[in-house]
């Protein structure tokens, strides 16, 4: 049984802190960002991770900076045997990765050396990669560059959204954890040296990057979209109003002889068929500023649709 240390904020942490509960494995804190103002009231709200374990009666240590001593000295008088970092949300300093006997573990959202950074799942789906995966890595002072460990690899869906492959991955990554750290206790473990990394790091979302360019293909607009659904969501403009478009599909209907880039068509039986740079889409679901998301024919019905250009205003 091993002494361990979780650290983690976001709701992909979630399965690996759950999975390590349930394990003959002492988790002896968790760490988690502190709480943040949010929602429209913008009241204090506590990490996902922190109401688990709370929730789980485990005792929970929110610092501002990981790097600033006290953090280090209260990290340290624990005495871990091994950290498990998952979407924490800081860099962790070489004061703490070498405390743990058996060091720090990172569970992370691709394969890696494909997609180091901030938003893995994002960008692979944007890039329209077939597929994607998990990697449990020893951590080091780089980002994301650390020994590979584990591996499992995932075929990605042609419509799964972000939400939708993040929480399958984040699922995987929980079980891959613990397969890992049994084999880290009984010596099979084999870790592998990460090669240079691709030019496909995974940097943070942007807002230019959920502005649609309808002049570009059906198939790279849908990919955009749904990397990004359900949050933030890519948006357009439509007759000078901002409209976020969360489910869409690549259409078998070749160009429209007579449409722009950007044109409305016609209505189909469960959206709206848009022309793009090259191909169809339909749009499915979308949000209107200041509206509640819905299905695209009710968005028709309640426009009075006939006519349009999606676009910049």
């Amino acid at each position: 049984m091993l002494k361990v240390i979780f650290m983690g904020t976001s709701e992909f942490a979630l399965p690996a802190l759950t999975s390590l509960i349930a394990s003959p494995h002492k988790v002896e804190a968790v760490v988690t960002q502190p709480d943040r103002p949010r929602g429209r009231g913008k009241k204090m709200q506590p990490t996902l991770v922190k109401k688990l374990a709370l929730e789980k009666s485990l005792p929970v240590f929110q610092f501002e900076k990981i790097k600033e001593p006290a953090a280090v000295e209260q990290i340290s008088s624990l005495a871990p045997d091994l950290i498990v970092v998952v979407a924490y949300g800081q860099m962790i300093p070489e004061s703490i990765l070498g405390l743990p006997l058996y060091g720090c573990v990172n569970v992370h959202a691709s394969l890696l050396p494909k997609y180091r950074g901030a938003a893995p799942v994002q960008r692979a789906l944007t890039a329209g990669e077939l597929y994607t995966g998990v990697t449990i890595m020893m951590m080091d002072a780089g980002l994301d560059t650390g020994d590979i460990l584990m591996q499992e690899r995932l075929m990605i869906e042609q419509d799964i959204n972000h939400g939708e492959l993040e929480s399958a991955l984040a699922d995987m990554g929980g079980k891959l954890l613990l397969r890992t750290i049994e084999s880290m206790i009984s010596g099979s473990l084999h870790p592998v040296r990460q090669g240079p990394a691709a030019d496909d790091y995974a940097r943070m979302i942007t807002r230019e990057d959920e502005k649609i360019n309808w002049n570009l293909p059906a198939a790279t607009i849908h990919n955009q979209i749904r990397a990004l659904s359900p949050a933030p969501g890519a948006y357009t403009v439509l007759d000078g109003v901002n409209v976020k478009i969360f489910k869409t599909r690549v259409s078998r209907r070749e160009n429209h002889v007579n449409a722009s880039s950007g044109q409305f068509i016609e209505k189909t039986d469960e959206g709206l068929l848009i022309q793009t740079g090259d191909g169809c889409l339909e749009i499915l679901e979308i949000q209107k500023a200041g509206k509640r998301k819905m299905k695209a024919l009710e968005f028709w019905l309640g426009m009075r649709m006939e006519t349009g250009t999606f676009g910049d205003a």
